[in-house]
């Protein structure tokens, strides 16, 4: 059901329910869009599961660690997002972020730099591999398996050449170590966490306003107040418990309280880069390129320039998740940005509801499926299982987000929702 207004402007507005919101919204997942739904329900499912079996799990001092653990993957998972949204693969986004976070850490220690130029050439290291990366795929046509394949084991003779065969640097400036290992003070924490909520708010009535002016479908404001104050709940909840004190002995060891620095950078790049496939035609064109990349070109989109682009965001990512590994790590080593830092950045995005098959996907997906990840691994780390049981429930979750994927979409090619 819905309802017709008139707006001052003399403009028909039609605004639907809240039923008939949901009734639509649930016909989109029978259809085949799901999103991110099975990804926040086996989020919920694996914490009440790691809860109920150690009740340390729900406590601040864990929840906390869960920011650091899981942000290098959140990273990289963000940038290849992108790469995904075009069908293609980055298998060296996780030696890419190595190499980046070495070429920091060698200026920051050998060479006496500030981090205030040590990072942004870290960072312009990262953007210089991407367009590599792009210009091999999208000019010469090399298919992207084959050259990020290449990628991947020429970075890790870049990193032993870097650290002269082998070598464990230490990071020692303060700033760069307090990315991953500090937190805010408590007031900042919750200025920042009520002025999120109050921007979001903002930011929805404005979206609400502006649709009805010029006359379009709006959400029901039931829908609206719902999301923000859902919004609300879970930022201020977290951030009474990051405030709280988790130090076990204050007055030896000093206070440890506030929400964890990296948890706002993390916010930050997830507004940013949902902002650029939002609301730009950038984005529109990533996602047309993604969906078809023929019918892209003949409507006049350069294709080549955003196969290129998604390369160079996807590196830069990467670039920033080296940073924070180092900082986390306190050091850099020949195995930086190995082991299974790809294979949990990979699936980090298709848990979180990325498509592998091109063109459908989100930033908040890397968020959601590195929470997955991160939780399964802090998880069953405090139950005592060992690294080999965590590699196969994680492969076992990922195997489940593609099939469900595979099947959302023959669902959605069978109901024309494609």
């Amino acid at each position: 059901m819905t309802t017709t207004t008139t707006s001052n402007a003399g403009v028909q507005v039609v605004k639907p329910t809240v039923a008939s919101h949901l009734h639509d919204y649930w016909g989109r997942v029978r259809g085949g869009d799901i999103g991110s739904l099975p990804a926040i329900l086996g989020l919920i499912v694996l914490c009440l599961i790691f809860g109920i079996a150690r009740p340390t799990f729900f406590s601040a001092v864990n929840f906390a660690n869960l920011f650091s653990q899981g942000a290098a993957v959140i990273f990289i998972a963000m940038g290849l997002v992108f790469v995904l949204l075009l069908g293609e693969i980055d298998l060296s986004a996780g030696f890419a972020s190595g190499v980046c976070g070495a070429v920091m850490a060698i200026l920051l220690t050998n060479h006496g730099w500030h981090w205030s130029s040590a990072i942004p050439t870290a960072l312009v290291t990262g953007l210089v591999i991407g367009f590599v990366l792009g210009f091999l795929v999208s000019k010469i046509g090399i298919p992207s398996f084959v050259v990020t394949l290449a990628a991947f084991l020429a970075f890790q003779g870049i990193l032993l050449v870097l650290l002269s065969g082998g070598k464990n640097i230490s990071i020692r400036d303060t700033f760069v170590l307090s990315l991953a290992n500090r937190n805010m003070s408590v007031v900042v924490s919750w200025t920042i966490a009520i002025a999120a909520v109050a921007v979001y708010a903002g930011l929805q009535f404005a979206k609400v306003r502006g649709r009805a002016v010029r006359g379009l479908v709006t959400e029901p404001m039931g829908i609206v107040l719902a999301r923000i104050a859902a919004l609300a709940v879970l930022l201020l909840a977290a951030v009474a418990v990051l405030t709280t004190e988790r130090s076990i002995n204050p007055l030896i060891s000093g206070s440890v309280k506030g929400v964890p620095i990296v948890a706002p950078i993390i916010a930050v790049f997830l507004i940013l880069w949902t902002f650029v496939l939002g609301r730009t035609t950038y984005g529109r064109h990533v996602y047309a390129v993604g969906g078809n990349k023929e019918a892209a070109r003949r409507a006049g989109i350069p294709v080549d320039r955003i196969r290129i682009s998604v390369f160079v965001i996807g590196s830069f990512m990467a670039s920033i998740g080296g940073i924070i590994a180092a900082s986390r790590a306190n050091s850099v080593d020949p195995n930086s940005g190995g082991s299974n830092v790809l294979l949990y950045a990979v699936g980090a995005a298709v848990i979180g509801g990325t498509s592998l098959f091109g063109g459908k996907g989100r930033v908040l997906d890397a968020v959601i499926g590195g929470a997955v990840i991160a939780v399964i691994d802090n998880g069953m780390g405090l139950m005592g299982y060992s690294a080999g049981t965590k590699f196969v429930v994680t492969g076992l979750i990922l195997l489940l987000a593609a099939s469900v994927d595979a099947l959302s979409r023959r669902r959605a090619a069978a109901t024309g929702n494609r």
